[in-house]
């Protein structure tokens, strides 16, 4: 793997670090605690992705003539990577983003298409994602929804859950069964979703850090104009697989750096901390944990350029995807579990606190994270991809 950049690519990665010196100088992850809501968090990072698409950096390898700027797989991953080194906020619009607008590219119609791609780069249209169900666990295709033609319409009713943003999105891209005789995996469909439709109802859901973050959707009697079918009608298996896969696209490339700033954390706080007539980072467990979390820091960062390898030559993400979300998660928890141990007794303190570490601020982080094996294919899923692909074990 030779990652020499080219002298465009040079000058690209050059030109958006004077851009984000120049309109960003905080810390994402601590700022993010100030706003008084969610909501107001989201309207800022709705205008923090107008900011970035008036300045050309968003949809930076889609096709020109829907507003992308037709650039190369590898500045797009320069870009995720110089985001999180910045620490800058996240784009709110990720499932329009690396979803919607991918699956739109692939398998949309030109009506589509004009519709929908320019305004999820300017984030006028926000996407969520109904695929998940409180009765399918993590077999995607044992999803219950149904979807019923009638008069040039489908006719939409069901239940999602865990849809992220679900309460801010315009759109969402919605898995459902057409077909209920049909095998579970050839009887559905793929459609766009106006969320302001009459019967779609969304219920925010509480999560232990606090944050609602994700919903639960109810889909009663939903018409769906037919137009709004991506690709073709009981044929969605198809479109959902382009979709998962372009989850695992180029933005996962950040995730190593995500990782280093928790780890440089942690070896800051250990400095910082008394443990006996020392400092925490005196201590042989203590430092034997740290040391692994840089092991894992750094086999994830090869990982993450193998897969960039494998986009480059053009191909679709493989299995090692899954491999590197799953290490990724876990490292991450194990990192702000190190955290808590090194506070001690003080990990018990949450914000608000007198004498709360930083505010309670990595208490937090450690409860968001839970979230983090679950989302994107839990771990159980991921092992389990891992095995029967790369190991060649049978299936579960």
């Amino acid at each position: 793997m030779h990652f020499n950049l080219t002298s465009d690519d040079l000058a690209f990665r050059d030109g958006l670090r004077a851009w984000l010196a120049e309109h960003w100088r905080e810390d994402w992850a601590r700022m993010r605690r100030r706003f008084a809501s969610q909501d107001a968090m989201f309207a800022f990072l709705r205008e923090w992705q107008r900011r970035l698409f008036d300045a050309g950096y968003i949809g930076l390898s889609w096709p020109r003539e829907y507003g992308g700027r037709g650039a190369t797989i590898m500045q797009q991953a320069i870009f995720y990577e110089e985001i999180a080194r910045a620490r800058a906020p996240e784009l709110p619009n990720v499932i329009g983003l690396d979803m919607a607008g991918p699956a739109l590219i692939a398998h949309g119609t030109d009506a589509q298409k004009r519709a929908h791609l320019p305004q999820i780069l300017s984030a006028e249209q926000v996407f969520c994602q109904g695929f998940s169900e409180p009765d399918a666990g993590s077999d995607l295709a044992a999803l219950q929804t149904r979807a019923a033609r009638e008069n040039g319409h489908f006719v939409v009713s069901g239940q999602k859950v865990w849809t992220t943003y679900a309460q801010y999105a315009e759109w969402c891209i919605l898995l459902a069964r057409t077909d209920p005789a049909a095998p579970k995996h050839k009887g559905l469909t793929f459609f766009l979703v106006d969320m302001r439709a009459p019967g779609v109802t969304v219920r925010p859901l509480r999560q232990i850090s606090g944050e609602p973050e994700f919903n639960e959707m109810f889909f009663d009697g939903v018409r769906v104009p037919a137009e709004n079918v991506v690709g073709r009608v009981n044929g969605g298996w198809e479109v959902a697989i382009t979709t998962l896969m372009f989850e695992r696209g180029p933005r996962t490339i950040s995730r190593q750096l995500h990782l280093r700033h928790a780890i440089d954390a942690a070896l800051d706080l250990a400095r910082a901390t008394p443990r006996g007539a020392g400092a925490a980072s005196a201590d042989p467990v203590i430092r034997q944990r740290l040391a692994q979390l840089v092991i894992d820091g750094e086999a994830l960062r090869f990982s993450n350029l193998r897969a960039l390898t494998r986009m480059l030559r053009g191909e679709p993400p493989g299995a090692e995807g899954s491999a590197a979300k799953l290490f990724w998660s876990e490292a991450v928890q194990r990192a702000l579990e190190l955290m808590l141990d090194i506070e001690g007794p003080y990990a018990q303190l949450t914000q608000g606190g007198a004498r709360a570490v930083e505010d309670g601020y990595w208490q937090q982080r450690f409860l968001r994270s839970r979230g983090d094996t679950i989302a994107a294919g839990t771990s159980e899923i991921n092992r389990n991809i891992v095995a029967e692909r790369v190991l060649g074990l049978p299936k579960d």
